[in-house]
This record gives structure tokens, C-alpha cells and sequence, in this order.
């Protein structure tokens, strides 16, 4: 039987352990059928890898295990009707854009690929704000991917429903922010306006890329296979 965490409202799920070296990156396509799917029928995982949060109200993204470590988080959400904001303790999410379709390739009798398609999700883009008061909301670079089953023709969509959820940092620079750091933020910009003029045509030196063991861009980005286990 599957073992089940849920975290408290608000609080952030335990941590999953991987062996050392190994990093969790599903495709779009992997996260949808290989674990939301199989979640939703309440069937056995291909690893335990991904917590429950309890649906009353998020955890903030830096709160989330990994998160704060440059990595993508994930998570499990028994959602309600499909609300435009999903609130936290210092903010809320609120989707951006229009849904994504999700499919799979359907595979041929010969095993190539048919040219057809299945439509297995729906993937809805956020962005967290920060504050409370509408002069106060601030934007962030807090990306939240929220994946859902395709609905079959004619259904309507469950007024509650199982969600998978991927949390990243768009510039990867995670961490917990401070009270302070709106002036400081502003501080810090002066400062290297002074430094860039009096500097002349002197440069940075760019930041190196970061891995693929740490990347944390756009979820379409990553193309990276799970293990084997995945597929079975």
C-alpha cells in the first residue's frame, strides 16, 4: 500500500530522500501518466518521491524541500475547485497565460511512433506574489507548474480533484527572503551604478550556466529521462 504524507496547512512536507548522485527530473509527459495518473487511481508509485500538501494553504516556495537549494520541488494537491489564486502564509500564486496541453506519443505496432498523439494533461503556469495589501504585492521569480488530468469528452471538471505541482526559481538564485530586502535590493543597485561608472568600460565576468543536475527553468526545458523503474 502507498505510504502517505500530509503536512499540516500551510507547513512544508518532509524531505525525500534520493541515493546520493541521483536527481529527480520528469518530463512533462513522466509526471502526468507515470505518477499524477497513478496517484488519482490510488496506485503503487515507481518511487516515493513526491509529498502530499494538505490543500487548505500552500507552504511558501522557499519553504518547499529543495526549493531553497536551486532545485525544482515537487508535491501532491488534493484541490478543490480551481481557484485563480492559491494563497500561502506571505502571499499567493496566481495563474499566468493561458493552459498547456500535455501528450504522449502513441507508440506503432512495430514500436516507432505512430504520429498520433494523446492528450493525458493540462499544465497551468503561476507566478507568487508577495504581501498582503495590494500596495505591497511584489512579483517575484517564484515559477509554479500545475499539472492536472485531462478531463474525458463531456465530463465537466471535479469540483476536487488530484494535482501535481512543480516549484522553481526562474534565476535560480533561491532563498529565504528578508524584511530587509526591498531597500536593500535598491541599496545594492545604486551601488553598482556608482561602481559601473567609475569603472569605465571594465566587466563582471559573467556567472557560469548552471548544471543539468540543478537546472530549475521552465519545466518544458527539461528533458532529462528518469530511471527505467518509471516506465514499467
Amino acid at each position: 500500500m502507498e505510504r502517505r504524507q500530509v503536512t499540516a496547512a500551510g507547513k512544508a512536507p518532509p524531505r525525500q530522500q534520493l541515493p546520493p548522485g541521483f536527481r529527480f527530473h520528469p518530463t512533462d509527459e513522466e509526471l502526468v501518466v507515470q505518477y499524477l495518473r497513478r496517484k488519482a487511481l490510488a496506485r503503487p508509485l515507481p518511487a516515493a518521491v513526491i509529498p502530499v500538501v494538505h490543500v487548505a494553504a500552500l507552504p511558501d516556495p522557499w519553504d518547499l524541500p529543495g526549493a531553497s537549494e536551486g532545485e525544482a520541488a515537487y508535491f501532491f494537491n488534493l484541490r478543490q475547485a480551481p481557484p485563480r489564486r492559491r494563497r500561502t502564509a506571505s502571499g499567493y500564486w496566481k495563474a499566468t497565460g493561458k493552459e498547456k496541453p500535455v501528450f504522449v506519443q502513441l507508440q506503432g505496432p512495430s514500436g516507432s511512433g505512430s504520429g498520433k498523439r494523446l492528450l493525458v494533461g493540462v499544465k497551468t503556469a503561476l507566478a507568487f506574489h508577495r504581501g498582503k495589501g495590494k500596495a505591497s504585492l511584489t512579483r517575484t521569480d517564484w515559477v509554479m507548474h500545475e499539472y492536472r488530468l485531462a478531463a474525458a469528452p463531456g465530463d465537466s471538471q471535479q469540483s476536487c480533484e488530484w494535482v501535481v505541482c512543480r516549484v522553481s526559481l526562474k534565476n535560480n538564485r533561491a532563498r529565504r527572503p528578508s524584511a530587509a530586502d526591498a531597500g536593500s535590493e535598491t541599496t545594492a543597485a545604486v551601488h553598482r551604478e556608482r561602481e559601473d561608472g567609475a569603472g569605465g568600460d571594465h566587466h563582471r565576468p559573467s556567472s557560469p550556466s548552471s548544471s543539468c543536475v540543478t537546472d530549475t527553468c521552465h519545466a518544458s526545458d527539461h528533458h532529462e529521462e528518469i530511471s527505467s523503474s518509471s516506465s514499467q
